[in-house]
C-alpha cells in the first residue's frame, strides 16, 4: 500500500482495532471508546475486509484475536503511539487553563500515604483538570496502561508492556504499625506470638512478609485481611494486632493517631516503588507536567546531609 492508498483508512477504525483487542469484548469496547455497540460492530466488519481476516473470533462471550491480528497490533502500536505523541505535542499546555482529565493509577498505599500532597498542588496550578484515580497493582497496571485506562500508575511492578516505560521512585521500606501502650520495641518473639492484619486487594492471607519471616525460621498468624490502609487507623486502636505496612502509608496512619510505629525485628527483603507510563504520551506537554509532579511528591526524600537529586 502506498501514501495515496492510505486515503481510504479511517484512523479511527485503527483505534477500534486496538481497543478490541484488549478488551475482546464488544460491549466493553463500545464503552470504553464511547460509541455504541452498533457501530464498534460495523467498524469490526470494515477492519475484516479492511486487512481481509477474521481478526476477531467468537469463542464463548469474548473474542479471540487470529494470528494475523496480533501481528497487525504489534505493527501498528507504534505508529499509534508516534500519531498520539505528535499530536499531543503539537498543543500547548498550560495548568492553569487546562481541562483535561488525568487517568492515574494508584495502588491503595500510594494513594493513601504519597497522594494527597499532589493532589493538592495539582488542584492549585491546574484547578480547571479531572483527577481520575484507578486502583492498580502488579497484576492490572499492564492491561490498564495498554487500554488506556491509566495514562501512568504508581505501584509495585512486574512486567509491562513492550511500550511501556518505567521509573524507580523509592526504595520498599516497612515500617510494624502497633496500638498498644506496651513500653519499648517489639522483638522477633513478641512480632511471631502477636495476631496480624493484613492488607490484601485479592484477600489472600499471606504476603512477601511471609516469604521473609520464612527465610529466618519463622512465621505469623494472620487473623484479618482487609482491603484499604484507611481502616488500620481505627482497627488497631487499643488492641494487639500488628500490621506491616510500607514506611510511607506507616507515617500517614500514625499521624494524629495513637499508633506508632516500629522498625521490624527481622531482614525485609526490599522492593521498589515505580512510575510507570505509555511510550505514547511520553512527549505530551501535560503528561510530563504530571510525571514531574509524581516524581516530586512521591520519590524517596533526601538522606539527611545529602543534596536532593
Amino acid at each position: 500500500m502506498n501514501r495515496n492508498d492510505l486515503r481510504r483508512v479511517d484512523l479511527n477504525l485503527l483505534v477500534v482495532f486496538e481497543t478490541l483487542m484488549y478488551e475482546k469484548n464488544l460491549t466493553r469496547a463500545s464503552e470504553k471508546l464511547f460509541l455504541g455497540q452498533p457501530a464498534v460492530s460495523a467498524a469490526l466488519a470494515r477492519l475484516r475486509d479492511l486487512f481481509d481476516d477474521p481478526l476477531l473470533v467468537r469463542n464463548g462471550r469474548v473474542f479471540e484475536p487470529t494470528k494475523r491480528a496480533l501481528e497487525i497490533l504489534e505493527e501498528l502500536q507504534p505508529a499509534l503511539d508516534s500519531i498520539s505523541g505528535a499530536v499531543s505535542r503539537a498543543k500547548d499546555f498550560t495548568p492553569a487553563t487546562y481541562r483535561n482529565t488525568f487517568r492515574i493509577g494508584l495502588s491503595d498505599d500510594v494513594e493513601f500515604g504519597l497522594f494527597p500532597p499532589l493532589l493538592a498542588q495539582l488542584r492549585e496550578e491546574a484547578p480547571e483538570a479531572i483527577v481520575v484515580v484507578r486502583r492498580v497493582n502488579f497484576l492490572l497496571m499492564s492491561s490498564m496502561l495498554a487500554s488506556g485506562e491509566i495514562s501512568v500508575g504508581v505501584s509495585f511492578t512486574t512486567e509491562l508492556p513492550a511500550n511501556a516505560k518505567r521509573k524507580r521512585l523509592r526504595n520498599l521500606r516497612c515500617k510494624i504499625l502497633r496500638g498498644d501502650d506496651r513500653p519499648g520495641a517489639l522483638t522477633l518473639d513478641d512480632y511471631c506470638s502477636r495476631p496480624h492484619a493484613l492488607i490484601s486487594f485479592s484477600g489472600d492471607l499471606s504476603g512477601n512478609i511471609d516469604n521473609d519471616l520464612a527465610r529466618v525460621g519463622r512465621s505469623r498468624r494472620v487473623v484479618l485481611a482487609v482491603p484499604q490502609f484507611g481502616s488500620l487507623r481505627s482497627i488497631l486502636a487499643g488492641t494487639e494486632l500488628l500490621a506491616t505496612v510500607p514506611d510511607y502509608a506507616a507515617d500517614a496512619l500514625i499521624d494524629g493517631s495513637g499508633l506508632r510505629a516500629d522498625d521490624p525485628p527481622f531482614p525485609i527483603y526490599t522492593s521498589e516503588l515505580s512510575m510507570v507510563w505509555s511510550s505514547g504520551t511520553d512527549n505530551d506537554p501535560a503528561e510530563r507536567w504530571l510525571r514531574e509532579l509524581i516524581m516530586k511528591h512521591m520519590s524517596a526524600p533526601p538522606m539527611p546531609n545529602q543534596p536532593a537529586a
